[in-house]
């Protein structure tokens, strides 16, 4: 891959269209992180912030499970578009919001259950139990208008645009920071003024998202009648986000097996393992703009049939990719300890990052593939092979682990054996999707043509 002699073609522009607005959007989630934390360390007690991170893990885990609204919407409106369906393009959208609703008000009802099972995950002090419990009791009611603005997020993507998405992410965060420290601190509500607003700015993002619909339908709202809304290859819709949702537990399940495992070892070690999550995910900022390219260009050039121009765009997001990965390895290799640095002033918990530098590098180089071809599986909407690359990759994480806990030998010991294992999760799910990728499409373009035969 000549991967620095890209040119600035066409497919190029459009890849960097699409990618920017996506790594500008994910760039500001860690703001309202920030802002809840910040605000929550200055109303007077240290158990306002360990509510505020115990609160933010457990809605966030909830949120993550229903990923499948953005990425499936995504994939099944690209494959709409390229095919010039417009009625199908109307009823991805209205079944996601509906979803989105339908699910938002079932957390609500069930709302106790579901705290009770995330804090014996979770776990936590009694001290922070009844502040964490209110957290989570207001911030749920924001559900249905979140689910809904993920599913609109994903149905612009697969309309070929990110800009409203990033726009729609930026002015709710806006919102949120303005909303919970006013709340906070000159209306007097504390600690609840944070979760209020967030509550807040949960459905006045919806309406941003709304607003963001009419003006990109230049004013107008696709039609969809409930008859044609329940027509149609429900299997399908079902088949596609159902395999997202396994696939969304399985992932949750190895982060929260990093964390089990470091806690196992010891309270450095869950610290150390804290950093190292932050720069996996912020490299995930950046490689998912591209990954987001593949969804919508993959599924458009696939509801085409344009096979050619389908590879041309996996080849250009490949080299893309790879030098992104590259970019990012060389940067933590030479730059870890500075960086680190910044994050903590323990010299306890630097030593414990540096000794894990090449860890730390190798992550976007062997993670890349897994978010890339992600992208590309979501854009043909075969979503079955990317939940068996995680299940299989799960299988390997905790297989590791295991060995490890058994006191089986292995040619390293403590965290360096959770982050071969991570590693590994991943190599595994990038191999499985890249092996399996040529077979796929191939088979793919000769039933189109079996059918194109048949019709003539």
């Amino acid at each position: 891959m000549q991967i620095c002699k890209l040119k600035m073609d066409k497919l190029n522009r459009e890849i960097l269209r699409l990618s920017l607005p996506t790594i500008v959007s994910n760039v500001t989630i860690p703001l309202l992180g920030i802002c809840d934390t910040t605000i929550s360390g200055h109303l007077g007690s240290e158990l306002f912030l360990s509510a505020i991170a115990v609160g933010s893990v457990m809605m966030n885990v909830v949120f993550w499970i229903f990923g499948f609204l953005r990425g499936g919407t995504t994939g099944l409106t690209a494959t709409a578009l390229g095919a010039g369906n417009k009625s199908e393009i109307s009823k991805v959208l209205y079944r996601a919001l509906t979803i989105a609703f339908v699910a938002g008000i079932l957390l609500i009802i069930f709302q106790d259950l579901i705290f009770k099972g995330l804090w014996y995950v979770a776990g936590g002090s009694e001290e922070i139990k009844v502040f964490v419990k209110d957290y989570f009791t207001i911030r749920i009611w924001g559900s249905p208008a979140l689910l809904a603005v993920i599913a609109i997020s994903g149905w612009f993507v697969g309309m070929q645009t990110t800009f409203y998405p990033m726009l729609i992410a930026i002015l709710t965060n806006v919102i949120n920071i303005i909303v919970s420290y006013s709340l906070a601190f000159p209306l007097g509500y504390g600690f609840n003024g944070v979760a209020i607003g967030t509550f807040i700015s949960n459905w006045l993002g919806f309406a941003v998202a709304i607003g963001c619909m009419l003006w990109f339908l230049k004013g107008k709202l696709l039609k969809c009648t409930f008859t044609n809304l329940i027509k149609g290859n429900w299997w399908k819709y079902f088949s596609v986000n159902g395999n997202l949702f396994l696939r969304s537990l399985f992932i949750i399940c190895v982060t929260m097996g990093v964390t089990a495992a470091g806690a196992r070892i010891g309270n450095l070690t869950l610290a150390v393992n804290i950093i190292v999550m932050q720069y996996f995910q912020f490299f995930s900022f950046f490689i998912d703009g591209f990954a987001y390219s593949g969804e919508a260009l993959v599924g458009l050039r696939f509801g085409e049939r344009n096979f050619e121009m389908l590879k041309k765009s996996v080849t250009r997001l490949l080299q893309w990719t790879v030098g992104m990965a590259i970019l990012f390895s060389f940067g933590y290799f030479i730059g870890l300890e500075s960086i680190t640095s910044l994050l903590t002033d323990s010299d306890n918990v630097i030593t414990g990052v540096l000794e894990l530098t090449l860890c730390v590098a190798l992550i976007p180089l062997i993670s890349c593939w897994s978010f890339i071809f992600d992208g590309f599986y979501v854009g043909i909407t075969d979503t079955f092979k990317m939940m068996i690359s995680t299940l299989l990759g799960g299988i390997i994480f905790f297989a590791v682990i295991g060995i490890d806990y058994l006191g089986m030998v292995l040619p390293f010991d403590g965290n360096k054996v959770i982050w071969t294992a991570f590693l590994s999760y991943l190599a595994i799910r990038g191999l499985y999707l890249a092996l399996m990728w040529k077979p796929t499409i191939n088979r793919a373009g000769r039933s189109f043509e079996n059918i194109t035969e048949k019709g003539i």
